[in-house]
């Protein structure tokens, strides 16, 4: 029996980017492409590619610091109208998804940075990403736009709160383009009944 579920909702990709070199001194440095090749380590020329990965501060309840891990973050996928919103928020008219270290921008999908994890964005040549997790907002998008906006990037991390998108990993290879309608596809599982209960015990610890 299937276990995922084909939605009525699909995204387009607005625009693709790759960060070519780890984060030095705070500062995201990146920039647009015209396709993203996918294969199962992820877009080959970007930073966060590979199979594996050293753990970082997102896993370091289950992995001391720089642990090898299987790489669940490949790709960073954002919402074109949630970061619309970010712009607004910190005043800015111009916006550069560089900025964010985006590598995927997808316009269409609501509520795009509470996918379900294991949910599946799937392309028209079948390439498939599969959603991990949401991504937090952290300090290095807020320095990188302070620095290019005189400082009104200074606001980034509570402005992004829930728009900041999801972090993924490529399940079936195949190349992405700007213009490509993506199916989200979901897992057919209710939510987790402990969940509250879990959230209740790390806000009081």
């Amino acid at each position: 029996m299937p276990a995922l579920i084909p939605t009525d909702h699909y995204g387009t990709v607005t625009w693709l980017g790759v960060q070519l070199v780890p984060v030095e001194k705070l500062l995201i440095t990146a920039e647009p492409v015209a396709e993203m090749p996918l294969t199962f380590a992820g877009y080959a020329p970007e930073v966060h590619a590979g199979l594996t990965r050293p753990s970082c501060s997102r896993v370091l309840a289950q992995h001391p610091r720089g642990t090898e891990i299987c790489n669940a973050r490949q790709l960073c996928l954002v919402s074109q109208e949630d970061m619309a919103e970010v712009a607004a928020e910190l005043g800015l008219a111009d916006w550069d998804h560089a900025w964010v270290g985006a590598s995927v921008v997808i316009s269409g999908i609501p509520d795009f940075s509470h996918l379900p994890p294991s949910s599946r964005l799937q392309g028209p040549d079948g390439v498939t990403l599969v959603v991990d997790m949401e991504n937090r907002p952290c300090q290095e998008p807020a320095v990188t736009i302070a620095r290019a906006t005189d400082g009104r990037g200074k606001a980034f991390k509570r402005a992004a709160e829930g728009k900041r998108g999801v972090t993924a990993w490529v399940e079936r290879e195949g190349t992405l383009r700007p213009g490509d309608r993506l199916r989200l596809h979901i897992p057919d599982q209710p939510v987790w009944a402990g969940l509250e209960a879990a959230r209740s015990r790390r806000a009081a610890g």
